[in-house]
């Protein structure tokens, strides 16, 4: 699988096509991220919240894959606002990692809470134990806020997305903030029997899903499915064979109950 990355600035690059652990966990969550590596992922999303960050770190120990060819993001949650340093401590021994390439607050603390969790993750970053910060479920005042206090952007916003969510808009907000647009969930909200989906699927000879993943990588999305069943694993990793061409790419834009 050969896929594009996106900058986060410096030597960061991250995989706009990754793996989500959300909900998996024991033995099913090492099986699945096992699968996901064999499959060719080298992006691994995971998060404090989840309850899985060992089982992601041993079966990226176990698979033989480099540790330096694998993206690796946990996440903080609310309820660790004041103790992020032993967070990422706890985070990075169960991952058996001395760095995550990503770390993000998790969901914003309450109203003006922000700042100073933020402070302490650019502190993380300066001292090499995440290689980028970043935050989930922003909007974009939340965004502003951290900019106009601190002076730095985060580098991703991790937000639910997919083609019924599109915003043209949002997606030129973040970019005019030099921050990258990740989404999670990317089926959850989408109907994958959409007439628009499935005839784009046949025309490609691959099946719903594939295209919106190829939907999101196209716009530069970064998109983190998520499953345990090994075939729909390896074949959702499977989306570097065809190209959406522009006219299939507004189509699927036009499913959005945003825009």
């Amino acid at each position: 699988m050969t896929l594009p990355s996106v900058s986060l600035g410096g030597p960061v690059a991250m995989p706009l096509l990754g793996f989500g652990t959300w909900q998996l966990s024991g033995d099913a969550a090492y099986e699945a991220v096992r699968e996901a590596l064999e499959a060719g992922y080298r992006h691994l999303d995971t998060a404090t919240m989840y309850g899985n960050e060992a089982e992601v770190g041993r079966a990226l120990a176990d698979s033989g894959v480099p540790r330096d060819e694998v993206f690796v993001t946990t996440k903080l949650p609310p309820e660790r606002v004041g103790r992020e340093r032993a967070t990422l401590d706890a985070s990075l021994a169960a991952l058996g990692l001395d760095a995550v390439d990503l770390w993000l607050i998790h969901w914003p603390p309450r109203r003006g809470g922000s700042v100073p969790v933020w402070r302490e993750f650019l502190a993380a970053r300066q001292e090499g134990r995440a290689r980028a910060v970043g935050v989930s479920n922003y909007d974009i005042d939340g965004i502003d806020e951290l900019i106009a206090a601190t002076g730095e952007k985060p580098a991703v916003n991790q937000i639910r997305w997919g083609p019924k969510l599109y915003e043209a808009k949002l997606v030129a907000e973040h970019r005019e903030r030099g921050v990258v647009v990740e989404g999670y969930s990317p089926f959850k909200t989408t109907n994958l029997h959409d007439p628009v989906l499935t005839r784009i699927a046949t025309a490609h000879g691959v099946d719903p899903a594939r295209v919106v993943l190829r939907w999101h990588v196209q716009h530069e999305i970064v998109v983190i499915p998520k499953s345990g069943t090994p075939e729909r694993i390896a074949g959702n990793a499977r989306i570097d064979g065809f190209v959406l061409s522009g006219e299939e790419m507004a189509q699927i834009d036009g499913l959005s109950r945003l825009s």
